[in-house]
């Protein structure tokens, strides 16, 4: 489905990513992983559209979107959950999710239905479905930025570290709720620093390491690595 081809991204004279290869087959779990500025958040918001890339070609089902804004994007099914959750603070959780209606061109009740199950996927979200986004935990804030993604109703989901800054308890819920969305058939795309986690939930991954792929395959190809240790290690 998403096919990136000798991606590149820099910034002045700095060179992040450096022509890498990645393809993300439809209904597959996709991570990206490597140590802290190994390049993966480039890559990722260069795919999303919130940066242009120097060079390469990103394709969504053989069509070039490469350099299309994100807000543009989204409307051709490609979704980001950013670095940071980005949640517009003053809104309540309910408008939060409510602005991505729009994206997925689904009536009023259809989008009911939808919001209805993001709720039984993470239920702190209906509690406090009132309440605005700036007073939610770090954690329920991670919450809403997945739940506002998956409600653009994408064709493929991109995340950029998930379990940042997160306790080992809201990630198990966090990567549950992870797991369960790609059982249900989404395709995903996860940029993660924290390889082993990566790897424990993914189909296939990649290792990127300054700026370059260095090591890609399936999980249990890739365990014990050397690529994977470093990535670890940092």
């Amino acid at each position: 489905m998403l096919s990136v081809s000798r991606l590149s991204v820099s910034y002045g004279p700095i060179q992040a990513v450096r022509e890498i290869d990645l393809d993300v087959p439809d209904g597959h779990f996709v991570s990206l992983i490597g140590a802290n500025g190994a390049g993966k958040s480039s890559a990722l918001n260069a795919v999303a559209g919130l940066i242009r890339p120097k060079g390469g070609r990103v394709l969504l089902d053989g069509e070039d979107v490469t350099g299309i804004p994100a807000h543009k994007l989204v409307r051709r099914g490609v979704a980001i959950v950013p670095e940071g959750r980005m949640v517009a603070a003053p809104l309540t959780v309910y408008e939060n999710l409510r602005q991505c209606r729009a994206a997925g061109g689904r009536t009023a009740a259809q989008f009911e239905q939808e919001l209805q199950s993001v709720y039984d996927m993470f239920p702190v979200l209906r509690s406090r479905r009132h309440q605005p986004a700036g007073l939610l935990s770090g954690g329920e804030q991670q919450m809403l930025a997945i739940a506002r993604g998956v409600l653009t109703n994408p064709r493929v989901l991109l995340l950029d570290e998930p379990s940042m800054g997160l306790a080992p308890a809201v990630i198990d819920v966090v990567f549950n709720a992870l797991l369960e969305i790609h059982h249900a058939g989404q395709t995903i795309l996860l940029v993660e620093q924290n390889a082993e986690l990566a790897l424990e939930i993914c189909d296939y991954a990649a290792v990127l390491q300054r700026g370059e792929i260095v090591a890609r395959g399936t999980p249990a190809e890739l365990r014990g690595t050397n690529e994977v240790v470093w990535a670890l290690l940092g």
